[in-house]
């Protein structure tokens, strides 16, 4: 099927930046919607972004103009681009994709997360 490898987290000072990418292989071309989730130790799992395949993106309020998200096609890759980051940001962040044809709310495949913690 098709997996996904998350690096670039790490420890970073607040206010400061990182850039998470994902690297598919496998069944790429069944990709569609790729998307990054985060989740902290106390809470739920939570989008907070997504592109398309043609590079159309959103993000969770919590992150607008912080964050942004990218995609290589051609590496098969996807990128999200963190800056002014807060420690309210710490979190273990996953890629995640789905096939061409889920319109639906879930996500095909996962990542193993990378950890992004933000020291104040």
């Amino acid at each position: 099927q098709v997996q996904l490898v998350e690096s670039g987290g790490g420890l970073v000072q607040a206010g400061g930046s990182l850039r998470l990418s994902c690297a598919a292989s496998g069944s790429v071309f069944s990709i569609n919607v790729m998307g990054w989730y985060r989740q902290a130790p106390d809470k739920q799992r939570e989008l907070v972004a997504a592109i398309s395949s043609d590079g159309s993106t959103s993000y969770d309020d919590s992150v607008k103009g912080r964050f942004t998200s990218s995609r290589d096609n051609a590496k098969h890759t996807v990128y999200l681009q963190m800056s002014s980051l807060k420690p309210e940001d710490t979190a273990v962040y996953y890629c995640a994709a789905k096939n061409r044809g889920n319109w639906g709310l879930e996500f095909d495949y996962w990542g193993q997360g990378t950890q992004v913690t933000v020291s104040s």
